[in-house]
């Protein structure tokens, strides 16, 4: 039996909805950013555009939902593939680690990405 202690939400319904809401949240942010690319930016409006309070929550918001949706669907793999009946006695352990190597990650990638909007 899975434990719900590694994922995110309280159960799979909030989960699921919280995939979904993140999943909005970067594609309405990629849009953006793909619609003023092919407007045809300059680094000075691009530095202008990043300058901008609203911009820097807006990518904000875009990273923080990267890191809820990748942190649901690598633990809904990890707990598909990576299981005691799959691996024998190690698949439990590997998961952990598996999911201790991605929290990481994605932490390191958020704190990352909080130093380059914020400039801290």
């Amino acid at each position: 039996m899975v434990s719900s202690v590694t994922n995110l939400g309280r159960s799979g319904l909030y989960d699921w909805f919280m995939q979904r809401v993140s999943a909005v949240v970067l594609l309405a942010y990629f849009l953006f950013i793909g619609w003023t690319m092919l407007a045809g930016v300059e680094y000075e409006s691009w530095k202008a555009l990043f300058a901008q309070t609203w911009m820097r929550v807006f990518s904000l918001l875009a990273l923080v939902s990267l890191c809820a949706h990748a942190w649901v669907g690598l633990w809904a793999v990890f707990t598909d593939y990576l299981t005691e009946r799959m691996l024998g006695s190690v698949g439990n352990v590997l998961r952990l680690l598996a999911e201790a190597v991605s929290a990481l990650i994605m932490f390191t990638y958020f704190v990352w990405g909080i130093q380059i909007l914020w400039g801290l």
